[in-house]
């Protein structure tokens, strides 16, 4: 039989095509070629009933605008929240879709989001991805043992089986949550004393800073005094403040894997300008900052604003607004995790007994709980508030558990 030289050309195209790791569909050999694809799966954490997994999607073939990634899991696990990608699930059948930022792919590009899962018996890898409809090769990597029952797994995600990496945690919020400032001792936010609760694997960035609206936060220097015909503060110019920038800046602020806690709430309530947030702005500026976030790879987590100690006879009771808000931002940006903070604080102040008080701040339980008012925190009340953010962080489950004490 004799060969072609167009023949022989096309054959050693496969030939080179398979050894290179692409994938080669009969009948259509340059086009397979074209749509080869490599999945690198990677469980980054794993506790009782959940875990984290990081997904990386390399396209050896043509450009890719618009990419579906679809997968199967085998023993009834489910994806719980998802940053980077629109995950959806229909039983065992997986399909994650690109987000807006991120649905390019050029030729041997790669392509990277994440997800928390929930397991029950087994947590195994998949074993096959398609994109866009081309069976894809790659690695499976869990960083613990992925095949292992419910007894088997740490009994809490604060001690996974193998080291995760290292991230940081960055807040934004009030004086609720700044530290303290010019060497006073009160007022003590807890952000201040977050660090401790964690390993040495978490670096806490703090940049919380008292009196500031989610606005203000935001745009330092530049909210005026003055509203617009919505009833808004006007910003000019639309400049982010500098401790925004540096969040945002990409060689040294959030990076992939990464979380930022967000909690505003109590000043944005005022009637007046600069401080003054209506509704609707107010949850649009978090989706500002949820997206930032995510863009970057990092995880956004929202807190409701803790509450200030308010008695109703032997009862602490919520005095906060802002809750509805938070809540309604966190389902129309891809169902953030929220931390209802107003709610755990006022239970936390019952279970210490500091109602009813007389509104003496300078003595007992109360006084060494709160500063000489009703809302700022002593150290003391600072690092039990902390301990309560630390605690919701495990017990919902954020893949930030697995770096707790």
């Amino acid at each position: 039989m004799r060969v072609s030289t167009r023949q022989l050309a096309t054959l050693m195209a496969v030939v080179l095509a398979t050894l290179a790791g692409g994938y080669v569909v009969t009948g259509q050999l340059a086009v397979a070629a074209a749509a080869g694809c490599r999945v690198d799966y990677r469980v980054t954490s794993q506790w009782s009933g959940g875990f984290g997994a990081d997904v990386t999607v390399t396209n050896h073939g043509d450009a890719i605008n618009g990419w579906t990634l679809t997968w199967n899991f085998v023993t009834g696990q489910g994806v719980t929240q998802a940053w980077n990608a629109t995950v959806t699930q229909n039983g065992a059948a997986v399909t994650a879709r690109n987000a807006s930022h991120n649905g390019a792919i050029g030729t041997n590009a790669t392509v990277n989001f994440g997800f928390n899962g929930s397991w029950t018996t087994a947590n195994p890898v998949p074993p096959t991805f398609t994109l866009n409809g081309t069976v894809c090769g790659g690695t499976a990597t869990p960083t613990v043992s992925p095949c292992a029952g419910p007894s088997t797994p740490p009994a809490s995600p604060s001690s996974p089986s193998a080291s995760p990496g290292r991230v940081t945690v960055w807040l934004a919020g009030d004086s609720t949550m700044a530290n303290p400032s010019g060497g006073a001792a009160c007022p003590a936010g807890w952000g201040g004393q977050f660090a401790p609760y964690f390993t040495n694997g978490v670096t806490v960035v703090n940049s919380a800073v008292g009196g500031r609206s989610i606005q203000t936060w935001l745009y330092d220097p530049n909210v005026t005094s003055n509203k617009n015909s919505a009833g808004e503060c006007i910003v000019s110019p639309a400049t982010y403040s500098s401790r925004w920038r540096a969040m945002l800046d990409r060689s040294t602020g959030m990076k992939a894997g990464d979380y930022l806690f967000i909690q505003f709430g109590i000043n944005d309530g005022t009637s007046t300008c600069p401080r003054h947030v209506g509704s609707a702005r107010y949850k649009e500026l978090l989706g500002v900052m949820a997206r930032a976030a995510r863009e970057r790879g990092a995880h956004p987590v929202f807190l409701t604003p803790v509450a200030a100690i308010r008695c109703n006879g032997n009862t602490a009771v919520g005095n906060r607004g802002f809750l509805t808000e938070t809540f309604d931002a966190a389902v129309a940006n891809g169902n953030v995790p929220v931390i209802d903070l107003h709610r755990l604080s006022y239970t936390l102040y019952n279970r210490l007994g500091l109602c009813p008080n007389n509104g003496d701040y300078t003595q007992g339980p109360v006084g060494a709980f709160f500063c000489n008012d009703h809302t700022h925190f002593e150290a003391a009340g600072a690092r039990q508030i902390a301990g309560v953010v630390a605690g919701a962080v495990r017990n919902q489950r954020l893949g930030l558990a697995a770096y707790l004490r």
